[in-house]
Formats: C-alpha cells, sequence, structure tokens
C-alpha cells in the first residue's frame, strides 16, 4: 500500500486518498454486502417485515459504496471525484439506517411481550425518540459529507469533518442509551415477568441479545468513525486504509449477517402475533413506518 500525502495548496489538486484503494477489497465487500442484502430482500418479502425497510436500504448504501471505492481503485492515482463522493457518503450514512430498524425491533418485542410498564420509554414514544435521534444524526452526517465533498480550502474541510463528528457523535449517544433502556427493560421483565412473555413460544429474550449485538457493533463503528475524524487530514487512521475493513466494513457486514441469521421475523410477524392471539393493525400511533403492530392481550 502506497501512502499518499493529501495537501490543500491553493492552485492544485486536492488528493482524495491518501493511499491507492485496494481494487480486490472493494471487490470482496460488494460480494459480501450485496449476498447479504438480496437475502434480506427476500426475507422481508417473504415474512412482510416491512420495518426492516430501512436496513435493507443501509445494505444497498454499503454495497454501492464499495462500488464507488472499486472504481476509485481503477483510477489511481488520477482519481474522480463522483465514485469518491459515492464511497464516503454512502458508506457514512449505512449505519444510520440500520440503526432505526434496531430501533423498531425493540419497539414491538415490547408490545409482543406486554411489557411497556418495565420499559423506561413507552412503547409510543420509544420508536419515535430513537428514530428522530437517528434522523438528526444522519443529517449531520450527509451535511457535513457533503461540504467535505464541495469544499476547497482546508476550513471548509475542517468545518465538515466537524459537523460529521457532530453526527456521529449523536448516533453514538442515542445508541448508548438505546443499550440502556433495551438493559432495563430486560432485567426488569426477567425480574417481573409479564403473563404474555411467560405465554409466548417464540425466543424473544434471544433477539434482546441479537439487539444488544448488532448496537453494540455499530457503536464501535461510531467510535471509530469519530476518532478517525478527530484525528484529521493527516491522522493515522484515515492513512490507512486497512482500519476501514476492520472497524467499519467487518463490524457492518458482521451486523446484517446477524440479522440475516437471526431475523427478526422469526418472532415479530403477522403469522405470530396471530399465533399469540394478538391483532395486527397498521399505522399505529406508537410508530413511524409501514406495518405497525398494535398488541391488545386476550386473556
Amino acid at each position: 500500500m502506497v501512502s499518499l500525502v493529501a495537501r490543500l495548496v491553493p492552485g492544485t489538486k486536492y488528493i482524495l486518498y491518501y493511499y491507492n484503494p485496494s481494487e480486490a477489497a472493494a471487490i470482496v465487500c460488494i460480494a459480501l454486502f450485496g449476498i447479504s442484502t438480496m437475502l434480506h430482500i427476500f426475507q422481508l418479502l417473504r415474512k412482510r417485515t416491512w420495518y426492516f425497510i430501512p436496513f435493507i436500504i443501509g445494505g444497498l448504501f454499503e454495497t454501492i459504496g464499495y462500488v464507488g471505492r472499486a472504481i476509485s481503485a481503477t483510477q489511481s492515482p488520477n482519481w474522480s471525484t463522483g465514485p469518491y463522493i459515492c464511497q464516503s457518503l454512502l458508506l457514512l450514512l449505512a449505519p444510520a439506517l440500520f440503526a432505526a430498524s434496531i430501533y423498531m425491533v425493540l419497539g414491538r418485542i415490547i408490545v409482543l411481550t406486554d411489557g411497556e410498564a418495565h420499559s423506561p420509554i413507552r412503547a409510543k414514544w420509544l420508536t419515535k425518540v430513537f428514530v428522530t435521534g437517528d434522523v438528526i444524526s444522519f443529517l449531520a452526517q450527509s451535511a457535513g459529507g457533503g461540504m467535505l465533498a464541495r469544499t476547497s480550502s482546508s476550513s471548509g474541510v475542517k468545518l465538515g469533518q466537524n459537523i460529521i463528528t457532530g453526527g456521529l457523535g449523536i448516533q453514538a449517544l442515542f445508541f448508548g442509551l438505546f443499550i440502556v433502556v433495551a438493559g432495563i427493560f430486560n432485567y426488569r421483565l426477567r425480574a417481573v415477568p409479564s403473563l404474555r412473555s411467560q405465554q409466548l413460544s417464540v425466543p424473544w429474550q434471544s433477539y434482546l441479545h441479537v439487539l444488544y449485538g448488532a448496537s453494540f457493533l455499530i457503536l464501535v463503528r461510531s467510535i471509530f468513525r469519530i476518532a478517525e475524524y478527530v484525528m484529521g487530514q493527516h491522522g493515522y487512521l484515515l492513512d490507512h486504509e486497512i482500519f476501514l475493513y476492520i472497524f467499519d466494513a467487518l463490524l457492518m457486514f458482521s451486523a446484517m449477517v446477524l440479522f440475516n441469521v437471526y431475523h427478526p421475523s422469526r418472532i415479530i410477524n403477522k403469522q405470530a402475533l396471530k399465533n399469540q392471539g394478538r391483532d395486527l393493525e397498521e399505522n399505529d400511533s406508537g410508530y413511524t413506518m409501514a406495518d405497525q403492530v398494535r398488541v391488545t392481550p386476550k386473556y
């Protein structure tokens, strides 16, 4: 790997990468993320788990992002801005879309188990609160990424990086809070189980552990990205491509595969709710996306 020094000197071209991007690594990621995303699409259509649409969009972002990176690898060292912007923005934003679906899964588990009394945040507000934080993080990262794509000055680069860092900080904060809320709910429900949670035949407890695992992966990735931008243009993390694949690609692919194996449709879908004597209604006021679940216990 050849390290390149990027300098913002008036009248000269800004170097987009600090190394020669690996075409082979990008192609491997295209294949891996593409296969996982296609499987997620199949699982969504088969079980009609529409609340997982943001997750699939995130998978498409990852796949297309690495397509842009592969194109950049073929252009070294005369990179064009189009593929660079594509990979930079899409890889940056994909985890925010993963997060939206993860937040909605917890809300549905709370409703499924009749455990709202054990949640620090009412199920009606839980998804709204966390998705709102996710949207703010998404917009901040988008704005910062767009600024980096357009700027030609060191001050513009610094401002764009600061905005992205702020957006990532919001994402990490909400993920940390989410893990705390899920943990409190889990602890309380285990200590004082609801009648419905005892009657359920589906492994809802295991899926809470899946949420913890996926959330931890995204949280670590967000912390890595924060460190990357805090260290700045000539920081060690940005100067070495390997860290992108270890702390971003590997972690995000692991999160996608985790939900391929433990897809929420196994416990939260129309048929599962019917089997538990529940009613399924769309557009419940407690949620914000399609295929919303409202549960009415029948004792």
